[in-house]
C-alpha cells in the first residue's frame, strides 16, 4: 500500500480511537438526566431477555418453564393474590419489625464496642481477634448457631440478625473513630481535656456523620439477612411467604416478593438519607 492510502487509514483509526476516549472518560461527570438514561438500560435489556425467554402460549413453547421463571405479565397479575391473600402488608410489617428489633440489640453492644475499640488502643487490641474471626465467618452458619441457643421462636429471629448485624458493623465504628485525626486529641489534651472528654468531646461527634453512614449501610444489609432468619421457621414474615410460594406456588409470588423487598430498602436508604442531610448539612457543601 503507497504512503498516500495509507495515510487515510491512519486518520480513519485515529478518528475511532478519539472517539472512543470522549465516549468514556475516566471520572467524567455526568447531568442526571445522562446518568439515569444509562441506569434504565440494563434494566431494559433484562426484562427484554426475560421476556423473549418467557414468551409462548403454551409451557412446551417456551425457553423456561413457567413453574421455574414466570414471565413478567404473570409476576405482574398475581399480585392481588399476594396483597390479599398471603397478606402482604402484614408479613412486611413483621419482618419490618424483625430488622428494627435485631437493628437496635446489635447497636446497643457494637456502639459502644466499637467507640471504646477505636478509642483504647488496649481494647482494640484485646477485641480485634473477635472481629477478625467475625469477618471471615459466613453469616448463615449463625443460623444453626442461634437455633441451637434460642430454638425456632421469635428470639431466634432477632438473635440472628443482631449478631449479623453486630459482625457488619463493628469494624465500621471502630474504623469511623480511627479515622479521627490526633490533631485533634493533642489540642484537647492541650486545653485540658481528661480521656472520657476527649472521647465525648472530640472523638464522637467529628466520628459521628461515618457512624452514621455506617449505620445506615448496616440497616439496609439487614434486608438480606431477614430472609435467612425466615427461610427456617416458616411462618409470617417475607421470608415464609418466598417458602410457601417455592413449595405450594404459585412461583410468581418469590419475584414479587423479592422486587418489594428492594423496594422497602431502597425507601428506607431514601429516609436515612433524608436524615443524614438533616444532622449533617455541611457534608453536602463538602462535596
Amino acid at each position: 500500500m503507497s504512503p498516500s492510502a495509507e495515510a487515510p487509514a491512519a486518520v480513519s483509526r485515529g478518528g475511532a480511537a478519539a472517539e472512543r476516549r470522549r465516549f468514556l472518560r475516566i471520572r467524567e461527570p455526568l447531568p442526571a438526566w445522562r446518568a439515569w438514561v444509562l441506569g434504565v438500560i440494563p434494566i431494559l435489556v433484562l426484562l427484554a431477555a426475560w421476556w423473549a425467554v418467557t414468551s409462548g402460549p403454551t409451557p412446551e413453547e417456551r425457553v423456561i418453564s413457567p413453574t421455574i421463571l414466570p414471565s413478567p405479565v404473570e409476576v405482574v397479575r398475581s399480585f392481588p393474590s399476594l396483597w390479599f391473600d398471603r397478606a402482604l402488608t402484614r408479613n412486611l410489617a413483621v419482618s419490618f419489625g424483625r430488622v428494627i428489633a435485631g437493628f437496635a440489640v446489635a447497636l446497643a453492644f457494637s456502639f459502644p464496642l466499637g467507640v471504646l475499640m477505636g478509642s483504647f488502643t488496649k481494647v482494640k487490641a484485646a477485641f480485634t481477634p473477635l472481629t477478625v474471626f467475625g469477618a471471615y465467618l459466613p453469616i448463615p452458619t449463625l443460623v444453626p448457631l442461634t437455633l441451637s441457643l434460642f430454638g425456632a421462636a421469635e428470639l431466634q429471629k432477632v438473635a440472628f440478625l443482631a449478631l449479623a448485624f453486630s459482625i457488619y458493623l463493628v469494624p465500621l465504628f471502630v474504623a469511623a473513630v480511627d479515622a479521627v485525626s490526633d490533631t485533634y486529641l493533642k489540642t484537647a489534651y492541650t486545653l485540658g481535656a481528661t480521656q472520657p472528654q476527649a472521647v465525648r468531646k472530640v472523638l464522637l461527634p467529628i466520628a459521628w456523620p461515618e457512624i452514621f453512614q455506617a449505620m445506615r449501610l448496616g440497616f439496609g444489609v439487614g434486608w438480606s439477612y431477614i430472609l435467612l432468619a425466615e427461610m427456617v421457621d416458616v411462618g409470617r414474615g417475607v421470608g415464609g411467604i418466598i417458602i410457601t410460594s417455592q413449595r405450594r406456588g404459585p412461583r410468581e409470588h418469590i419475584y414479587l416478593v423479592l422486587v418489594i423487598i428492594v423496594a422497602v430498602a431502597f425507601v428506607t436508604d431514601k429516609v436515612w438519607e433524608r436524615i443524614g442531610r438533616w444532622l449533617f448539612p455541611y457534608r453536602e457543601t463538602q462535596r
